[in-house]
């Protein structure tokens, strides 16, 4: 098989020969279409003729849903994070796959999607204990919408036959925020144990989980009081992985006060006291949280063990991406500018951190209510 590449509009298509029909005698090709820009066609034609070598070349109108499912896979592997494509590939093989991959990409229907997410909600469990939640099944269409979305834009598909489909709808789950006795509370059952670090420096910073467990001496400023967000850890397929951080504006340097300076200090000694007894034996990744050991902690082993510890204090229901919903809602309410609280969270902008966190302050409409009742009532009195 060969082809070639050629432009259409604003837009490059990649062209495959497939040979003369046998009938007419007619030369027979195939359009793939819709990239942005010619090196991506370059790529898809080079793809697609290594294909047809390898014998794995399907055409479009042939092709299955689980064909494409994974064509799409590959296509964005290099495009994602690790942790996206890994949450993006459990749900394609385990639960997609398995429910839509039988139907012709071109013949799947609205009604096939539907069926399969009524089904999810009854009986999606792979333990064969129920269905799966609103929150999940929402997740899976959002993955699928997003995967044959690209298939429209490849003009793989007329339409998105996503679109057409009602996903179910969770309940906006209420955050857990802690006062400050609760605080106290939690640090203080925390204190005699690895976790008070990193609870910690969650509470103080409102850092993500991944963010904090990655977190190196070198990048924290103790003379300047200065943390730098500058990787996060996680775990995929392939193990325990550091990488860049979930977005631009994620990569930050956030001020730390003298308390957390204080305590980030005696960790520091603490930490040199087991590496001078473990010898060769531990492994030096100048992690500030690490195992006794040196190694990383795996973050949902990490998250199991602060839920029980989090029990031992009285809080049978919080989880550990709690403590930085607290640290945002806290300075929120003492009137720390909704800027200053987005730069620390690493938020892409401070709109989205009042979406998030405005619904729970409540005490800010009560007084905006007051300040507008001032202003109006102020020309009554002075007619």
């Amino acid at each position: 098989m060969r082809g070639h590449i050629r432009k259409r509009g604003n837009k490059w298509a990649v062209v495959i020969y497939l040979g003369r029909d046998e009938a007419t005698g007619k030369k027979q090709y195939r359009w793939h279409g819709g990239f942005k820009t010619k090196a991506d066609a370059e790529r898809e034609l080079a793809r697609l003729v290594n294909d047809a070598h390898t014998g794995a070349y399907v055409e479009p109108e042939k092709m299955s849903v689980a064909e494409y499912l994974r064509f799409w896979l590959g296509d964005i592997r290099s495009r994602v994070a690790p942790t996206t494509f890994h949450r993006y590939e459990i749900i394609v093989e385990r639960h997609l796959i398995p429910a839509l991959g039988k139907y012709q990409l071109q013949k799947l229907r609205p009604a096939h999607i539907q069926a399969y997410y009524r089904d999810a909600l009854e009986n999606g469990r792979r333990d064969g204990k129920g269905g799966l939640s609103k929150r999940t099944v929402l997740h899976h269409h959002r993955v699928l919408h997003e995967a044959l979305e690209h298939a429209v834009q490849l003009q793989m598909l007329a339409r998105n036959p996503a679109d057409a489909v009602k996903p179910p709808r969770p309940e906006r789950k209420e955050m857990r925020v802690l006062d400050k006795d609760e605080i106290e509370r939690l640090l203080e059952t925390a204190r005699r144990s690895r976790y008070y670090i990193p609870i910690l420096l969650a509470i103080a910073t409102g850092m993500r989980r991944g963010e904090i467990l990655a977190l190196r001496w070198e990048d924290v400023d103790l003379e300047g009081g200065r943390i730098s967000v500058r990787q996060t850890l996680v775990k995929t397929g392939d193990g325990l992985q550091f990488t860049d951080p979930k977005t631009d504006r994620s990569r930050r340097v956030i001020r730390i006060g003298p308390l957390v300076v204080q305590a980030l200090r005696r960790h520091r000694a603490q930490q040199a006291q087991e590496k001078l007894r473990l010898g060769p034996a531990y492994q030096d990744h100048g992690l500030v949280c690490a195992q006794a050991n040196g190694k990383p902690y795996d973050p949902a082993e990490f998250s199991k063990a602060f839920t029980s510890l989090a029990k031992r204090a009285g809080f049978p229901d919080l989880r550990f991406h709690d403590l930085r919903h607290s640290h945002a809602t806290l300075l929120l309410r003492d009137g720390t500018p909704i800027k200053a609280v987005a730069e620390r969270l690493g938020h892409a902008s401070a709109a989205f951190t009042l979406d998030t966190y405005g619904h729970s302050l409540p005490d800010m409409q009560e007084a905006a209510a007051r300040v507008v009742d001032a202003l109006l009532s102020a020309p009554a009195e002075n007619p």
